[in-house]
């Protein structure tokens, strides 16, 4: 985009810093982030950073509550006439960040996309059963189901958000969405939002969000004591968010998450395809030194992927505990004994995949040492990320690690989006290749059922055998925590970590200019030729 075009309080902020220029506005909130998004199209954003600008950009018709049960959002309400059919009623007056009402017509347009066979998206598989969506009015929509999915208000509340009908190609690299914030530049270290006066739930309490790329831990936590960063959001080590707590100088908030770390089991390796040896490897490591002294509290130990917040989250699971000597036997049991006594040789040897992130490579070495107490060598192989993902789309892996955002894991149909033999990249999430005709079965059943208690019961029998299969080695569950510069209030995340809390988020030190008396940004209503 032009700089030309761009507000001077933006502009200067994502230039990082004017030369000789005075202090710049705090009402525009400089956030912290690992990496840059890979794509602006919230139906092709896959990475984090792509879905955290997209929550700030764009709206879902549903959305997730407190509770983590499905809400309106753009929809004032979500009817179910049959088992078949849903109708979304939509707020009338819900303006685009180009001016133009949302209508019925864009929220068709949004979703007739995944309906084409020649349409590409990881998110693709979250509307396998949409057999159709027309609009019955202006304000009006209506979808029809190949067969009844209990899971369909939660894919309303995921993504895609809606877009204009028309859009096209033009979303991933100038978004035009009904959010909080709208679209004003981007480039290979930030990306420009500016506060959206037209927004239906009320202005936001700051002028702009910009997200400022910071790759290296180190240098976003020097970019927060040096005043060039405001907050940042999940994206310090536990140890540096230990170090800045520690003082007086920041504001600190936590929050309960749902964000999943785990290990990923590649199901078809000759060594790994016995559950022995999964089981070993889950007793082996120690969860609670890992939320103890790597995470610095900033964790749970994890049961699986259904949260425990979640209303179909089932205690009653098989659960790791830290036990080298059953892990020991275990291996014993699988045939791989001890070669030598308490001398150097191992048992057997594996390999994990991960990505070159420092909390995950000290995890990783934790683990590493863990494993290496019961006999496993465990080779670790850190690339950078998209290597190291594409590797794990391809299957090309024995362990990986990763970790599963908080707000995939709101409704239980991440269970079959993950564990369900149909959905094999690209069509889901299930990148080890698990197969239990069994959970298949539990899960099309929870998928089929038209009321919570009948899918709570058949997701907690699946969550059992899954548990029990150990597919996944689960390692903790994150406590949301934010840090910003004294002056800021308005700090607070949902479970689901969604960057539109930031919309709360406002300069407040005594004396301070409120934000609504903010001139606000001119409308940039098109992308720049």
């Amino acid at each position: 985009m032009n700089a030309r075009r761009l507000p001077a309080v933006l502009l200067c902020v994502a230039l990082a810093g004017c030369g000789g220029a005075p202090e710049r506005d705090r009402n525009v909130v400089v956030v912290a982030v690992r990496t840059p998004p890979n794509n602006l199209d919230p139906r092709q954003a896959n990475d984090e950073t792509s879905q955290r600008v997209g929550q700030l950009i764009f709206s879902c018709l549903m959305d997730v509550g407190p509770d983590l049960h499905v809400v309106p959002r753009l929809a004032l309400r979500l009817d179910n006439p049959d088992p078949l059919t849903y109708v979304a009623h939509l707020r009338r007056g819900v303006k685009f960040h180009d001016g133009h009402e949302m209508t019925s017509k864009d929220v068709v347009y949004t979703y007739a996309a995944f309906l084409d066979p020649d349409y590409i998206s990881p998110f693709k598989g979250a509307f396998r059963v949409l057999e159709s969506v027309r609009a019955l009015d202006d304000y009006t929509v209506e979808f029809r189901l190949k067969e009844p999915f209990g899971a369909f208000p939660a894919q309303l509340a995921g993504v895609p958000p809606i877009v204009p009908a028309g859009s096209g190609d033009t979303m991933r690299t100038f978004p035009i969405g009904t959010g909080p914030y709208r679209f004003v530049s981007a480039g290979d270290d930030v990306v420009t939002l500016s506060a959206f006066e037209g927004y239906f739930d009320g202005l936001p309490n700051n002028a702009g969000i910009v997200l400022k790329v910071v790759p290296d831990d180190t240098m976003r936590g020097l970019e927060l004591r040096k005043g060039s960063v405001d907050v940042v959001v999940n994206d310090l080590p536990p140890d540096m968010v230990h170090q800045l707590e520690s003082g007086d100088h920041f504001r600190v908030q936590r929050d309960p998450g749902l964000d999943f770390s785990y290990i990923g089991v590649n199901m078809r390796d000759p060594v790994l395809k016995d559950k022995r040896v999964r089981h070993a490897i889950g007793y082996a490591i120690d969860r609670d030194a890992i939320v103890k002294y790597l995470r610095r509290g900033l964790a749970r130990p994890a049961i699986g992927l259904v949260p425990p917040q979640a209303w179909a989250f089932e205690p009653a699971v098989h659960a790791f505990t830290f036990d080298p000597a059953r892990a020991r036997t275990l291996l014993d049991e699988a045939g791989y004994r001890d070669p030598d006594g308490e001398g150097p040789r191992p048992r057997l040897r594996l390999s994990l995949k991960i990505s070159t992130n420092e909390e995950t490579r000290l995890q990783s070495t934790v683990i590493q040492q863990d494993l290496r107490r019961v006999g496993i060598d465990l080779d670790v192989r850190s690339y950078e990320f998209a290597s190291f993902y594409a590797d794990v789309l391809k299957g090309d892996f024995q362990l990986f690690s990763l970790q599963w955002v908080g707000g995939a894991l709101a409704d239980p149909d991440i269970l079959r989006r993950v564990f369900h033999s149909q959905q094999v990249p690209p069509a889901g999430f299930n990148r080890g290749y698990y197969s239990n005709p069994e959970v298949d079965r539990l899960i099309d059943a929870a998928s089929r059922a038209s009321t919570d208690e009948e899918r709570r019961a058949n997701y907690a029998q699946a969550q059992r055998i899954i548990a029990e299969d150990a597919p996944y080695i689960p390692i903790w569950n994150k406590v949301n925590v934010i840090l910003a510069q004294p002056g800021y209030a308005g700090l607070h995340l949902p479970l689901t970590g969604d960057f539109q809390a930031l919309k709360d988020v406002r300069w407040a030190p005594p004396g301070a200019v409120p934000s609504d008396a903010l001139p606000l940004a001119p409308a940039v209503t098109t992308p720049p030729r």
